[in-house]
């Protein structure tokens, strides 16, 4: 397993993450949960992203037993505020100073930790002033509860804002949290090159495109049982965009490419988007400790330029490439 330094600090993380985002908690049970994360320590694994909002606090308290045998120093834990949680009142959710310090507490509390090396803000929040929410992490990074402080989906606007405010704060933030794959590009033009200017480096999730570049859904077939685009707890509404007919048959074209570098279509996915240096690490799940043990047989592979090419000319332009998919709610949810 390769590491890769997160943004402009001293933290290597590996290039591979475990996130457990609509698994534990929610898809599979605590024991195979466990399973998936021996998988990951196994394969050499060391980071682990989660949230408190993945199945409302039961994720983070699912990650936390699954490590707690573990020597705490040789982690690196990343979490996450902004979506509701708890009972999900008027103040919890956003980026206020209250939502941020409970949150955190909360987080740690369900983890079993005393600090988590990465505090994400999961969102912007519009509705909170940036400069209470940039003093709030600030306040967190001197109380030793977070190490490193990172976002998630923010705008190239917002990324330089909030790196000038937390920088006369006496921080840097890290990293932004976009989705990104050979299918989703969004970052490609703003995002990325406003994240290499300010120190930024991307923790990216969903390289795989929900599953759509695994390749187990075909073109005028039904979706396999058991698979994300038949979850109706969830995984069903992020897959839905890339459950078109023209995507489903272009990704099959990459599947002879996959078969030239001697790697499956999920683990070209994955190398896909470490190709960019921008990227410190692809968050990958799992439902199975056996996809753990093939998606790290991603890490370390370089895919020559002509087949990156290759790859462009296979999707053709069912890639998502607009920059103003990158957004936030307008509003708190509630």
């Amino acid at each position: 397993m390769d590491y890769r330094f997160l943004g402009a600090s001293g933290l290597k993380i590996t290039e591979i993450t475990y996130g457990n985002w609509l698994t534990h908690g929610s898809q599979v049970e605590n024991d195979v949960a466990t399973q998936c994360v021996n998988a990951a320590l196994d394969a050499g694994i060391t980071t682990f992203d989660t949230a408190d909002a993945y199945a409302n606090g039961a994720a983070e308290e699912v990650l936390g037993a699954a490590l707690k045998s573990q020597r705490r120093e040789s982690l690196e834990i990343f979490t996450k505020v902004y979506w509701p949680v708890g009972p999900k009142g008027p103040n919890d959710t956003g980026l206020s100073r209250k939502h941020i310090m409970e949150g955190i507490n909360g987080s740690l509390c369900r983890l079993g930790m005393d600090y988590v090396d990465l505090y994400q803000a999961h969102r912007y929040d519009h509705q909170t002033p940036l400069e209470e929410t940039i003093q709030a992490f600030a306040d967190v990074v001197r109380s030793g509860k977070a190490l490193y402080i990172g976002v998630s989906e923010w705008s190239a606007d917002q990324l330089r804002e909030g790196q000038r405010l937390a920088q006369a704060a006496g921080f840097s933030l890290v990293s932004n949290q976009p989705q990104y794959s050979a299918l989703w590009r969004v970052i490609e033009e703003q995002v990325v090159p406003a994240s290499k200017e300010l120190g930024l480096s991307q923790v990216v999730w969903s390289p795989m495109g929900q599953g759509v570049l695994s390749g187990k859904y075909l073109p005028g077939q039904p979706a396999p049982a058991g698979s994300r685009a038949t979850d109706e707890k969830g995984g069903q509404r992020t897959i839905e965009r890339f459950m078109d007919e023209t995507v489903l048959e272009r990704v099959q074209k990459l599947r002879p490419i996959a078969d030239e570098l001697g790697l499956k279509m999920s683990q070209l996915a994955i190398a896909w988007v470490l190709q960019n240096p921008n990227v410190a690490t692809a968050l990958v799940g799992a439902s199975r400790p056996e996809q753990v043990a093939e998606n790290v047989k991603a890490s370390g592979v370089k895919i020559p330029a002509e087949l990156m090419t290759a790859i462009d000319d296979a999707l053709g332009d069912s890639v998502e490439r607009d920059p103003s998919k990158t957004v936030s709610p307008e509003e708190r949810p509630a």
